[in-house]
């Protein structure tokens, strides 16, 4: 069975589809299915033109992409979601409860990622503790499980430090600046990937 990342936005037109190329790109290695959806997107809308320059620099063609509204059985079958805002979560949430401890937005995520290998990296071999994560887990689910073991650790972030600015009605340079975003706040997911795996 192949895991899932689901990138969920507002209209996936722009933050989801830009992180779903994002994360292809960075997961290329990894039997990770990355798809997006939007909460209030139209089906088969056409991405935002300065989105797909962003995507088209990942070496993938954007051209087929179109977007999907999001379904609960988008997230039921997704091993993590990954929202660009905190509403988003909560869109996802109610719609499907029981992803709620695999339901997160893409930069608490990545704060809890960091932490997470931090505490493997800090944690001392001699000390038994009980296992993050179950025999046959994948090293995403593992990473899923390792990077919610944290989050009581952590200070709460202020509310804005979880939300991914939109950048519509902005410049290529709006665009780019997001994109630039995501890829910093996947960077730890994928050091956590690895870690767990």
């Amino acid at each position: 069975m192949v895991d899932g990342v689901l990138f969920v936005c507002h209209a996936n037109m722009c933050r989801s589809p830009m992180a779903e190329f994002i994360a292809r790109r960075l997961l290329r290695d990894l039997p990770v299915l990355v798809t997006s959806a939007g909460t209030d997107a139209l089906d088969g809308a056409a991405m935002h033109p300065y989105a797909v320059e962003v995507a088209a620099r990942t070496g993938a063609d954007p051209a087929a992409f179109r977007t999907r509204r999001l379904r609960p059985e988008h997230l039921t079958r997704a091993a993590l979601v990954l929202t660009a805002t905190r509403r988003q979560r909560s869109v996802c949430t109610a719609l499907a409860p029981a992803a709620l401890p695999r339901t997160f937005t893409l930069r608490q995520f990545a704060r809890l990622a960091a932490a997470s290998v931090e505490v493997t990296e800090a944690a001392d071999p001699t000390e038994t503790a009980e296992p993050a994560v179950t025999v046959g887990d994948s090293p995403l689910r593992a990473a899923v499980v390792a990077a919610a073991r944290v989050r009581g650790r952590l200070q709460p972030a202020t509310p804005d430090a979880d939300d991914l600015r939109d950048p519509i009605g902005g410049s290529p340079a709006d665009f780019r600046r997001c994109a630039d975003e995501i890829e910093r706040s996947m960077r730890p997911v994928l050091a956590l990937i690895g870690t767990a795996g």
